[in-house]
């Protein structure tokens, strides 16, 4: 298979070209990774949350480069659709990709909903609409195992928010389609005591024995436990077989479990917790132990517990194959979006025109009644960090709602810099003209208010005229982070009449995560009042580079 989107980052890209890769092998926020090998192709997705589309899927034929080719989920189906959107935190969490009998299989689990899957037969897509299998609050991390008899099992984890008890692990039969469970949930494993907030169950058979792979011990600060048994619903023995150690890669856990296409050699791909960047994408050799467990990472004293890698040799896929990287930057030259590009909510087509013969996108202004600031609006358009530093400008042109040869006032449309703490550098709509704007909010997940800074006098006129805004990310404080508070970042703002002087505008942003994941950035178009017709903001391209 040929990747549908690739590119070489200037930002961040693993391959080092001497046949070895530097972690992490994606620098973006794809949290809770799941992948599979089909063939020689390799398929990976990851949690989405309430951004839209969802459930990313990337490609890769050596585990090193990958590229992003689509998304699993185009729109979220009626019964989970939330009100008011965007759900910060919630819908499509840990998520596991499996190929059975000829189709691609993706379940995961809404905490407040329970068990549902998608499917397809090509997964560039498109994927067939989702099936809710179980209903159910506060099980999450779900994982289907077809056995040898042609039964099927999900293993999967719960949430303490909505369940009221975490660190244990059920599982549920379902019927041989994966349509449905049969009879109840049990819990199969509690980690009170030895595996704390034990969650992300990924489930495996070889010779004989069931596997487990389970993330425990928090998010950014765990390890990577494992359980078997011969008998699915247990009791089950567990082993810690990777941890931090003395490395810089806090927190080494949550993913999934791959060999060659040979058969030869196995690989584990788990996540970081970089705070403001997200949980970033790491590889790491794996090798099994004459005692059937599995060591993940190196294991320079031979305890079985592996640490994790930074650079390591390039897996043995039989080839060698390009550098190439998730696309990031974008001319809009199609009459579809990016694939980079998610929604805060679920999309309405009533948000964009991808103006793929004009080479433009055009978003028009959207009025949220509910939304009382930038966070509350599902129709932020924003894509992941890429890198630890970097820049983004976007050339664009606003052009504000007339109304008897006047323009309307309140209209607001520019880039984001958007987590907890956000920013954004904006074109208003203003009384006697166009300014541009800096609107700032802190703590928004705690009621911020949004603040209104620095403000300049752009046009006189019912158009802004070609205007360059940019965003600059770059990492602060320690200069060797090893644990997720050790991971700043700050951004500064600017724009420019000719795209070659830039004038600095505005405060510098401290950059915080968002709930679950990385800060994003971005573009908006929004109104505070209701209208048989909108203004739009044009944009002509995003570029996003190392400097």
């Amino acid at each position: 298979m040929q990747p549908l989107s690739a590119q070489v980052s200037d930002t961040w890209n693993p391959d080092l070209g001497n046949g070895s890769y530097i972690n992490p092998i994606i620098n973006a926020d794809y949290s809770d990774p799941d992948l599979i090998r089909v063939g020689d192709d390799y398929y990976m997705t990851a949690s989405s949350f309430c951004d839209i589309p969802g459930l990313p899927i990337l490609h890769s034929k050596d585990l090193v480069n990958w590229t992003l080719i689509g998304h699993a989920i185009a729109e979220m189906p009626e019964y989970a659709q939330f009100v008011p959107d965007p759900n910060h935190g919630g819908a499509v969490w840990a998520p596991a990709i499996r190929y059975h009998n000829g189709e691609y299989y993706i379940y995961y689990g809404d905490p407040d909903i329970g068990i549902i899957m998608v499917k397809t037969k090509n997964p560039a897509g498109p994927w067939e609409a989702p099936v809710l299998v179980h209903k159910a609050k506060g099980i999450i991390d779900t994982c289907p195992i077809w056995d040898e008899d042609g039964r099927a099992y999900i293993a999967h984890g719960y949430a303490g928010s909505r369940a009221g008890v975490k660190s244990i692990l059920g599982m549920i039969e379902m019927t041989p389609d994966g349509t449905k469970t049969i009879g109840q949930d049990r819990i199969i494993y509690d980690g009170h005591i030895d595996n704390p907030t034990i969650e992300g169950a990924k489930i495996y058979k070889k010779d004989g024995w069931y596997y487990i792979f389970s993330p425990s011990g928090g998010v950014a600060t765990g390890w990577q436990e494992v359980l078997r048994s011969k008998d699915i619903w247990g009791p089950y023995e567990t082993r810690n077989v990777m941890e931090q150690g003395n490395t810089d890669i806090n927190g080494p856990h949550q993913g999934g479990w791959v060999d060659t296409p040979d058969g030869k050699e196995d690989w584990f791909v788990h996540f970081q917790d970089k705070g403001p960047y997200g949980r970033v994408v790491l590889l790491q050799p794996m090798k099994w132990n004459q005692d059937g467990w599995p060591v993940i990472g190196e294991d320079p004293d031979g305890d079985g517990r592996g640490v994790p890698v930074k650079k390591y040799r390039k897996p043995n896929v039989g080839k060698t194959y390009p550098a190439a990287n998730p696309v990031e930057s974008d001319e809009f030259d199609s009459n579809k979006l990016g694939l980079q590009w998610q929604w805060k909510g679920n999309p309405s087509a009533l948000w964009y025109f991808a103006d793929g013969a004009a080479s433009k996108l055009r978003l028009f202004s959207h009025n949220t009644p509910d939304a009382k600031r930038l966070y509350d609006c599902p129709n932020l358009l924003l894509q992941k960090f890429p890198a630890e530093d970097f820049t983004f400008t976007a050339k664009v042109e606003f052009a504000p709602a007339q109304k008897n040869g006047k323009m309307q006032v309140g209209e607001k449309a520019g880039i984001i810099v958007a987590g907890y703490n956000y920013e954004a550098l904006a074109l208003e709509a203003r009384a006697d003209g166009i300014y541009l704007v800096e609107t700032t909010c802190t703590n928004a997940n705690k009621g911020g208010k949004e603040i209104d800074g620095e403000a300049v006098k752009i046009s006189d006129d019912l158009n802004s005229g070609t205007i360059y805004l940019r965003a600059k990310i770059k990492r602060v404080g320690v200069k060797k982070p090893t644990q997720k508070p050790d991971y700043k970042a700050e951004a500064t703002f600017s724009y420019s009449r000719d795209g070659k002087k830039f004038v600095d505008f505005g405060s510098t942003l401290n950059v915080k995560e968002g709930h679950w994941i990385g800060a994003k950035f971005g573009l908006f178009c929004t109104r505070p009042w209701v209208s048989n017709d909108s203004g739009w903001l044009d944009i002509d391209w995003v570029r996003v580079t190392k400097k």
